[in-house]
């Protein structure tokens, strides 16, 4: 998710559900040690809680990065032992780190040594033609032995070579049962699944299985999938924001930024699969890509994007009665 789940991604998203944790995009070490610290972990309260999810695979610089993930507030450190991108490759980082699972271990320990908050990993269940189920289990087990209690598992495996990140994907098969029994292996830790689901349906399933479930990209493009985790998960008595109330919150987010100097784009990007399914999404999502409309900060573009959205309901209305 990087370059995706940013702030104002999550600042969006915390407008839909108040309870879901939410996650950064990966940050490397190198970002936070030899970078801009402010502008990589800089967030507000409202998007709490949030884990921080680094890229990294020196134990050292792992320590610190986690130390200033706790000291600018966030709820959790996740470790990325996932992402096949060959620019993460070669940082050495990323899923080629399960082909270590004992520096792995080092760097969970590390970061535990080094912070009070959770660390977790976030990891697949094999690496290029590695399929078999003993690998992922024996990476977990090493680093639970490192003191590591919670692993979100993308049930695909990661292929370095040959894939780019979009086809991993989509082309490695997904093998839930592969995370079910690592939680009939290991019912002492909190597995959580990854991979392919998109809908609450689907949520509810997994969780006869696993201890939590992660919405990655369908939670993106769908964010309104997310308006119903609160009453139907964590048992919250508030009623279903509308996506019309969602609207009116990323409004007024967005006026606040603009007063800080943010661009109108920046906010208003994350938020262009609100009205996916509804009639009149599509010329929504046009109004709101006008790059013009975006850089004069014109609020205003809502308002022209809503009535497109009533247009296209009214003529469907209109052709349902005839």
């Amino acid at each position: 998710m990087m370059d995706w789940t940013d702030r104002h991604c999550r600042s969006f998203h915390r407008l839909i559900t108040r309870d879901t944790w939410l996650y950064t995009e990966m940050v490397t070490t190198g970002a936070l040690l030899h970078g801009d610290v402010a502008r990589h972990l800089a967030f507000t309260p409202a998007e709490a809680p949030v884990a921080l999810q680094l890229g990294g695979s020196e134990p050292a610089d792992l320590a610190k990065s986690a130390k200033l993930g706790e000291q600018w507030g966030y709820d959790e450190i996740n470790l990325n032992c996932g992402c096949p991108s060959e620019r993460v490759q070669r940082g050495a980082f990323g899923a080629c780190l399960m082909n270590e699972p004992q520096l792995v271990a080092d760097c969970v320990k590390a970061m535990r040594d080094a912070v009070a908050i959770p660390v977790t990993v976030k990891h697949r269940i094999g690496v290029d033609a590695v399929e078999n189920y003993e690998f992922v289990r024996d990476f977990v087990g090493t680093i639970a032995d490192a003191g590591c209690e919670v692993f979100i598992v993308h049930a695909r495996n990661a292929i370095l070579k040959g894939l780019s990140p979009k086809e991993n994907r989509e082309i490695p098969p997904l093998k839930y049962e592969y995370a079910y029994r690592l939680k009939r292996d290991f019912p002492h830790l909190e597995i959580s699944i990854n991979g392919g689901i998109k809908t609450l349906d689907e949520v509810e399933e997994h969780l006869k299985h696993v201890d939590g479930v992660m919405l990655g990209r369908e939670a993106y493009h769908n964010p309104f999938v997310l308006a119903g985790v609160d009453s139907r998960f964590y048992g919250a008595s508030t009623p279903v924001p509308t996506r019309e109330e969602i609207e009116a919150g990323l409004i007024a987010y967005a006026r606040a930024e603009l007063a800080r100097g943010t661009y109108l784009g920046a906010i208003v990007r994350h938020a262009l699969g609100l009205y996916r399914g509804v009639p009149g999404a599509r010329g929504w999502r046009r109004v709101l890509s006008d790059s013009r409309r975006l850089a004069a900060r014109d609020l205003a573009i809502f308002d022209e994007a809503r009535a497109h959205l009533r247009e296209t309901l009214e003529l469907a209305e209109e052709s349902g009665t005839n």
